[in-house]
């Protein structure tokens, strides 16, 4: 009996919770997003020719960093809009097609684990874009993206990544308001599936068949709200999070955003959200604890960070290995085309006439041969300086790469779409100590709004006519048409030829849409004429043959009453500008 009764407690005892704890095991993941890269790669502005703080080149640093602590754990993904936003990437684009693109090439170098399509990665077309799919290494995302042909996803609608006996599924979608922005010929053949639906068809197909552990969307749509249609919403990010359960993390980008939030789902279970915003600044990270006993997952623990990655010291090995690509962009950019006679900035044109924006108007004109021409300041805050105008000064000066249309429009059409346009920017003035402009505190740290309520890529000034945008007037009023710049009455029932962007005129921002009244099936009936290339080539090649310019203003619209306009334009400008 004693016999029995002490082997009996050797067998308690070897069945101590030291045993047990034996066979489980803690998994650490580090993931890591960089989403709205926009051609930072290096740590050069080459726009405006200086430093740059926002670069992969630092990211690479604190990567590799996090490398040496976690190894194979980290995992590193992007989240699109790679292939535009500095010349870098203009060059290897259009320029140099022969060459690897390079932002191939920096996914490769920095092993991402995963990417996805942004609307701007569409936007080069599927010449380049379809190269760039060629030559990137890791998996390329995008499971709403559909092969109208095959009614398959046009490229892989997830990963499976394995860790440590962890299996991770990244879903991979972009925003589907590509058609709202973009002409056909850019994305034919493909479809944009509501990123909803598309959630849940994957997320159903994952439990099923790979029955992952973690599962990550990784989004180019923002956190919610944007251009909502029958058929779709812009930026659904956070609507999937909440809407569809399966999902662990959410990464996503597109709106500019820094967001870090943890949201429950419909099932009542945590979803880490983040958005890293834009140019390489910021870097989302989830750590993921998540605790296995014998092969199986009983505990998941997610913590969201955003790192601001500016005080990294660059990746001096990325820049040498980089440093044939980054000696090719700078002969491209440091070419001279022309000088101009005066200094001109984006900053004007929200107060009235301004010659940055003139310029480009009556470029357009110029260009096309049309009666008005509709533009909005493109950068915030840019300039192009008195003195010597060289190739770089052209991304300042037009910063996407949208085609040049020109579109039949009504008179009525054209008063409608600048009484959106000034609805959107400018305040309904009751007193004089009012604000002119549409202004938030809200928006300040937004890198999109930068203070503005609305976005101010979509504040259309008009050249070939004369007119007057009264504040005081409600929505829908503001705006009266005087004449035609050339003396010649203007006549709301009679059509006329409108030079706009792409963007415009594909439906971007609404104005022609929503504000004009035209549906937007009826768009592509009302261009009749669209460049064969994008429209900084084609004021880059007006510049250079006019070779001395001497941009002013029109001075063909103001607001008014003067008497208030004046000095809130001055209070304004103090707020957006510090001056």
């Amino acid at each position: 009996m004693k016999k029995v009764i002490s082997l009996c407690l050797l067998a308690l005892l070897a069945f101590t919770p030291a045993t047990a704890k034996k066979k489980m095991q803690t998994v650490k993941l580090h993931i890591v997003e960089t989403s709205d890269v926009h051609g930072s790669f290096f740590p050069y502005d080459f726009i405006n020719r200086k430093p740059k703080r926002g670069t992969l080149a630092r990211v690479s640093t604190y990567v590799k960093r996090l490398r040496e602590e976690y190894g194979d754990n980290v995992i590193l993904v992007d989240n699109g809009d790679i292939l535009q936003g500095q010349p870098t990437c203009y060059y290897f684009n259009y320029v140099d097609t022969e060459s690897t693109n390079v932002a191939a090439d920096v996914i490769n170098y920095m092993k991402y684990d995963a990417e996805t399509f942004g609307n701007h990665d569409v936007e080069t077309g599927h010449a380049c874009y379809d190269k760039w799919i060629r030559e990137v290494k890791c998996p390329m995302l995008g499971a709403n993206i559909i092969n109208t042909a095959t009614r398959e996803p046009y490229v892989a609608p997830y990963t499976i990544l394995n860790r440590q006996g962890v299996k991770i599924a990244i879903i991979g979608m972009l925003t589907p308001a590509i058609p709202n922005w973009l002409t056909e010929n850019l994305w034919s053949g493909l479809h944009f599936e509501d990123m909803v639906v598309s959630a849940r068809k994957w997320i159903t197909h994952l439990q099923n068949t790979e029955k992952p552990d973690i599962v990550i969307g990784l989004f180019h749509s923002g956190k919610e709200g944007g251009i909502t249609t029958d058929e779709y919403e812009e930026d659904a990010s956070l609507r999937v999070a909440k809407e569809v359960p399966g999902f662990d993390i959410v990464l996503f980008g597109h709106d500019h955003t820094r967001h870090n939030s943890v949201v429950i789902n419909t099932e009542g279970k945590p979803v880490t959200c983040l958005d890293p915003a834009n140019n390489a600044i910021t870097v989302a990270e989830a750590e993921v604890e998540v605790t296995l006993r014998k092969g199986k997952v009983i505990a998941k623990n997610i913590k969201g960070n955003l790192a601001d990655v500016v005080d990294e010291p660059v990746d001096e090995a990325f820049m040498e290995h980089f440093k044939p690509q980054i000696d090719k962009v700078n002969n491209y950019v440091n070419r001279q085309i022309g000088v101009f006679k005066n200094s001109i900035y984006t900053r004007d044109s929200y107060f009235g006439n301004s010659a940055f924006n003139d310029f480009i108007l009556n470029l357009q004109l110029q260009i096309t041969g049309a009666d008005v021409s509709f533009n909005a300041p493109l950068s915030f805050d840019a300039a192009i300086n008195e003195g010597p105008v060289y190739v770089s000064d052209m991304f300042n000066l037009y910063k996407f790469e949208n085609q040049l249309y020109v579109m039949r429009l009504t008179g009525e059409e054209i008063r409608k779409h600048l009484e959106m346009s000034y609805d959107l920017w400018v305040n309904t003035m009751t007193s004089p100590d009012d604000h002119l402009l549409l202004l938030s505190e809200s928006t300040v740290g937004d890198q999109q709004r930068l203070g503005f309520k609305n976005l101010s890529f979509n504040f259309d000034s008009a050249a070939g006519i004369d007119y007057e945008v009264d504040v005081t007037k409600p929505d829908g009023q503001k705006v009266r048409i005087l004449q035609m710049s050339n003396g010649e009455p203007f006549d709301e029932a009679k059509w006329y030829k409108v030079a706009v962007n792409s963007y415009r005129g594909n439906g971007g921002g609404e104005l022609l849409t929503q504000g004009a009244g035209i549906p937007h099936e009826e768009l592509e009936n009302r261009i009749i004429w669209r460049s064969d290339r994008d429209q900084r080539y084609y004021l880059m090649k007006e510049i250079e043959r006019m070779g001395t310019v001497d941009p002013q203003p029109n001075h063909n619209w103001r607001f008014v009453p003067e008497e208030w306009v004046k000095p809130a334009a001055e209070r304004d400008r103090k707020i957006l500008f510090k001056q």
